[in-house]
């Protein structure tokens, strides 16, 4: 359903798409994440779409094909996880939930008419802290064998985390860290942490590019790493009652076990799950309620009372939670399967418009319910615009620069990026006045500069970066939607040949 149509159907968020679509077509030309371009995003976040466009060749299947591909790798890992540690009614439940998170092509929270592949990597890292919330419960039948399958499938969960958004990966290694006082599971955590560590060295060997990676983290954290109360208790009322249920089903399970080690369980999906929506751009979706909430039911269903009355009466409710738990997770799993099959539909049909550049004819837009919004509608057309300005300059368009959010026209004309800029800049989230791109560092190999009238974050842009482009550029074509600037010393190299 994502990798046979071949393109990308979206509704929502198109500059956030186009963030992952350069960055496919960065590492086609060779670039390395951190090393040739900025990002505070881990390299999966590009290699993913990069991945679906090497297969397919075609930007428009780059990522949903790519996600198909993690699914394809995620499943495994689940199967060994879900089926070693809860029962085949829970198994099936939360594993079509987790499948189905990853796969749906809209941003957690939103409706299904708005189908988007934006921010992605919350879905993954999501996902995986969620089947790691599973390993707090030991195996059904602990082995050595099973010891060495539980530590691969840990690590591959730590290195996708922390490889895709690294909040996801400290998340994980805290709950491994909860688990690691589980005398029964001790040895395959340990192992784990160790693949984890030795992996990420022979990563870094060829990647070059952790340092940098860390650097722009904390530059991102620098510009929006607080949060004040008033967002928290935005993001606490708009998950209401999922909090309840979660409430409700900790709260008999811990007074059925009375383990203090099942409250610490439930502090961290309630404090991680909190900690990580509150620092992503959705409102729903603390995923670790709902996989703490099975992990919970299932040890309630396992868990067999003493003879008094009083533990007999309580086993009763608590023998029901698992069922509680699938009506908890049925309206998430069937919202997601109509945006799932709503996407695939639209993409078979081939519906929408295209961007408007060559390389984007299946990279598509497709009206909202009421209509785009008059801001949307016009940053649509400045692209369709600003690629047809760009395709008749005399000169040759590449190493070009958008002063804005993203930059849709390198992969989409099919030119040559530049490098030792940044996939992305997002006011007040990755750069502000105070903390941001040196501008003789971020131009230091670009050619062509477009500055849009209509933009996401232009307006700040240009007053952070308007006195270097006046210095060192030169006007070369101003429209009513863009103003093209070239490199002073590119024009004198070519008006000298």
């Amino acid at each position: 359903m994502l990798a046979l149509p071949g393109r990308t159907i979206n509704a929502a968020f198109i500059n956030d798409v186009l963030i992952f679509i350069d960055g496919a077509h960065r590492i086609d030309f060779g670039q390395v994440p951190n090393r040739d371009f900025h990002t505070a995003l881990g390299p999966l976040v590009f290699y993913i779409p990069a991945a679906g466009y090497f297969l397919s060749g075609n930007f428009g299947a780059a990522i949903p094909l790519g996600m198909a591909i993690v699914l394809v790798a995620f499943t495994p890992v689940m199967v060994r996880i879900l089926g070693s540690r809860l029962s085949p009614p829970l198994a099936a439940a939360l594993g079509i939930f987790l499948v189905l998170i990853l796969a749906a092509p809209i941003n957690l929270g939103s409706s299904i008419w708005y189908p988007s592949f934006a921010m992605f990597y919350n879905r993954i890292g999501w996902v995986a802290l969620g089947l790691l919330l599973v390993m707090y419960l030991a195996p059904q039948s602990p082995n050595r064998h099973n010891d060495i399958a539980d530590a691969l499938a840990t690590a591959f969960l730590l290195l996708v985390s922390f490889y895709t958004k690294a909040t996801y990966g400290l998340a994980g290694t805290g709950l491994l860290l909860i688990i690691l006082s589980d005398r029964q599971q001790r040895r395959w955590v340990v192992t784990a942490l160790l693949l984890t560590g030795l992996a990420m060295v022979a990563i870094e060997f060829f990647w070059r590019g952790t340092v940098q990676h860390i650097e722009d983290l904390r530059a991102a954290a620098r510009v929006s790493g607080g949060h004040d109360i008033g967002s928290i208790l935005k993001n606490l009322r708009e998950n209401l009652s999922d909090l309840t249920v979660f409430a409700a089903v900790a709260s008999l399970a811990i007074w059925q076990s009375r383990s203090p080690r099942d409250l610490i369980f439930c502090g961290f999906c309630l404090g991680a799950g909190v900690a990580l929506i509150n620092q992503n751009a959705h409102s729903w979706g603390i995923i670790t309620l709902y996989c703490g909430a099975t992990v919970l039911a299932q040890k309630a269903a396992w868990f067999r009372p003493g003879g008094t009355a009083s533990a007999g009466r309580l086993a009763r409710p608590a023998g029901a939670l698992p069922l509680l738990v699938v009506l908890f997770l049925l309206p998430p799993i069937v919202h997601h399967s109509a945006a799932l099959a709503l996407h695939t539909t639209l993409a078979a049909e081939k519906a929408g418009q295209s961007l408007g550049l060559p390389q984007f004819d299946d990279v598509r837009e497709v009206d909202p319910p009421g209509g785009e919004p008059d801001f949307i509608r016009r940053y649509l057309d400045s692209i369709v615009s600003g690629g047809a300005l760009l395709q008749s300059l005399p000169i040759p368009a590449e190493r070009i620069f958008v002063l804005d959010f993203a930059n849709p026209f390198s992969a989409g004309l099919g030119v040559r990026p530049p490098t030792g800029d940044t996939a992305w800049l997002h006011w007040n989230r990755n750069i502000n006045e105070k903390a941001y791109i040196p501008p003789e560092v971020l131009f230091a190999d670009v050619k062509i500069v477009m500055v849009p009238k209509t933009g996401i974050n232009s307006l700040p842009l240009q007053e952070l970066y308007g006195p270097f482009l006046s210095a060192n550029f030169d006007v070369m074509r101003k429209t009513s939607e863009w103003t093209i600037y070239q490199w002073r010393k590119a024009k004198a190299q070519s008006e000298a040949r």
